[in-house]
């Protein structure tokens, strides 16, 4: 196996019984998200460990070729956002490392939960379409599904019937709603389990979609 990727890691309990994996997005790193975990009002009952990881430093495209921490360069800000779908075929083999390690380490696959802002919920959809193992949830921030038209019917998926989150900012410039609704309109055709809510916030994350990552996660994972 080659080397993990780098990450942050946050545990709430000395012995974690479940695992939550964490993308940031473009231009960010793990600590993007490690300030949330005291925010989310989790049930005490929960072991957690929060794994934030390091996406690798490449150069964007749309960015004007300066290299940043990307999980996948991006070559058009269009609606069809042209990606490279090889560095995605990558980053999706980098978190399927990741599962692996918290599976190896006695956290079996259905506590583990797959998560993603922007840039990182596009690896966690195609992750977790791809991925052998059934997962406890997914969890879409701000982001988009890439390839639609290659995805599986939730009857040949093993996550097929795992909840999916989509969350998303009815002000958002980065990444734009339809996108999300798209990808919603996607999953539901092909038989996935989704639930989708809008915020009325620009590309981030808000305190009242915070308490509701927190009681999904709590369903989840209780």
């Amino acid at each position: 196996m080659t080397d993990l990727l780098p990450s942050v890691l946050v545990e709430t309990h000395e012995q974690p019984d479940a695992a939550i994996i964490w993308l940031h997005g473009l231009g960010s790193d793990g600590h993007d998200f490690e300030s949330l975990v005291p925010a989310l009002t989790l049930s005490p009952a929960l072991r957690v460990r929060f794994v934030f990881p390091h996406a690798p430093r490449r150069p964007v495209t749309v960015n004007g070729g300066m290299e940043m921490r990307a999980w996948y360069d991006i070559y058009e800000m269009t609606l069809d956002r042209k990606v490279d779908m090889a560095n995605i075929d990558e980053s999706c083999g980098q978190i399927e490392q990741l599962i692996q390690d918290q599976m190896d380490q006695g956290i079996s696959a259905e506590r583990i939960l797959l998560a993603g802002f922007s840039q990182g919920g596009v690896v966690a959809y195609q992750t977790a379409l791809r991925t052998p193992h059934v997962l406890a949830g997914v969890m879409a921030l701000s982001t988009y599904l890439v390839s639609a038209e290659d995805m599986p019917n939730a009857t040949d998926c093993p996550n097929g019937r795992t909840p999916i989150l989509i969350h998303h900012g009815t002000q958002d410039p980065v990444v734009a709603p339809i996108l999300a609704v798209k990808a919603k309109d996607a999953l539901e055709a092909k038989g996935f389990s989704v639930a989708y809510q809008t915020y009325d916030m620009p590309h981030s994350v808000c305190p009242e979609q915070v308490g509701d990552i927190s009681n999904w996660i709590n369903a989840r994972l209780a």
